[in-house]
């Protein structure tokens, strides 16, 4: 695995940070994360887990203190795929790919859950975890989040699925849109295309976001644009990971067949081209846009750069004008059934 980072001294010089109380320390603590960009293996959970863990163990080696993972990195973005569907048409093929997507999704609280905290304690970093969370038979694509200490600080489930996601993917709701104030800062995260939500990144805003992690499945060029704009908008390090997928890292045809595309790709085209990226509240990219393979990419976060770029544009603060413009966040779960104890239904027709 490559290490790309933009920091100084080298990653030969070993972790460079402890872990720093954020409380009334006037100096600015100093922050080495790393967004992962590194595919799946697809169809196959405990696999791509034990991947996961070797990555955030180099991770850690280089000093890291926070590791971002990609959107879908367990269970896996189901690229190029159609699941059978065409309006007003279902297949007995489709059916029985969902079925199989289906089992490589993970329940949320569960045993992969309590293993990815276990390997965070374990490493000693904060992890970010792009999962497919599996509840009954509904699939949500969320991220999940940890402390260094090992324990499971809750999830974010993407607000809106894009275009064929919506498909495969249930909505999430207001109720997980969290900011989780850690030892190494406020950190909270969007996936995907939900990062063009300006609702969305204005109730993270509220909330005090001050590494706003981004996996995402969007390699364009075009994405480091958007990544820049949230982070001057929110005055925020924003730190984005994506896959670097080849066909073959998807199983062979015809289990698994790409769609979209005028003929089927060959074993070693690139089919996801990362583009993974770090950038400062200042705009400035720290590291990335990488497009090259699998790589851990880094950089040294300076936290004090978020008072300086708040000082310019703080958006939910001196730039905000309440008297004309607001916004409601519903962050109550929306749930479709509620039932009542059987006690409080009865009623005593004595009286």
């Amino acid at each position: 695995m490559a290490l790309v980072t933009t920091t100084t001294p080298t990653i030969n010089d070993g972790p460079l940070f402890a872990e720093v109380n954020m409380g009334s320390d006037f100096t600015a603590p100093t922050v080495r994360a790393t967004v992962v960009q590194a595919s799946t293996i697809f169809y196959d959970t405990p696999a791509t887990l034990d991947k996961a863990e070797r990555l955030l163990a180099e991770a850690a080696s280089y000093g890291s203190q926070l590791v971002v993972f990609p959107e879908a990195f367990v269970g896996g973005y189901p690229r190029g795929s159609v699941f059978g569907c065409a309006i007003g048409i279902r297949t007995a093929k489709g059916r029985e790919e969902f079925r199989k997507y289906h089992s490589a999704a993970i329940d949320v609280p569960g045993p992969e859950v309590d293993r990815l905290a276990a390997m965070a304690g374990k490493y000693k970093v904060h992890l970010v975890m792009g999962v497919i969370e599996r509840d009954g038979y509904t699939l949500y694509c969320t991220i999940l989040f940890f402390d260094s200490q090992g324990h499971y600080l809750g999830k974010h489930r993407k607000l809106m699925p894009t275009a064929m996601e919506r498909v495969i993917w249930g909505f999430g709701d207001g109720s997980t849109i969290p900011v989780f104030e850690t030892a190494i800062g406020k950190i909270g995260g969007a996936i995907c295309w939900e990062n063009r939500m300006p609702l969305l990144r204005t109730a993270m805003y509220a909330k005090g976001v001050e590494i706003y992690c981004a996996p995402t499945a969007d390699a364009r060029d075009v994405w480091p644009a958007s990544m820049t704009h949230i982070a001057l908008e929110g005055g925020c390090f924003v730190l984005s990971a994506n896959q670097f997928c080849r066909r073959k890292d998807y199983p062979p045809p015809p289990e698994y067949v790409f769609s979209g595309t005028e003929e089927e790709p060959t074993p070693d085209s690139i089919v996801c081209a990362g583009g993974s990226v770090i950038i400062s509240p200042s705009g400035a990219i720290l590291a990335g846009p990488n497009h090259e393979g699998e790589a851990l990419i880094s950089a040294d976060l300076d936290l004090g750069e978020i008072a300086r770029a708040k000082f310019d544009f703080d958006v939910v603060g001196h730039y905000s004008r309440p008297e004309v413009l607001s916004l409601v966040v519903r962050d109550h779960p929306t749930i479709p059934v509620t039932f009542t104890s059987s006690s409080t239904k009865i009623e005593d027709k004595t009286k």
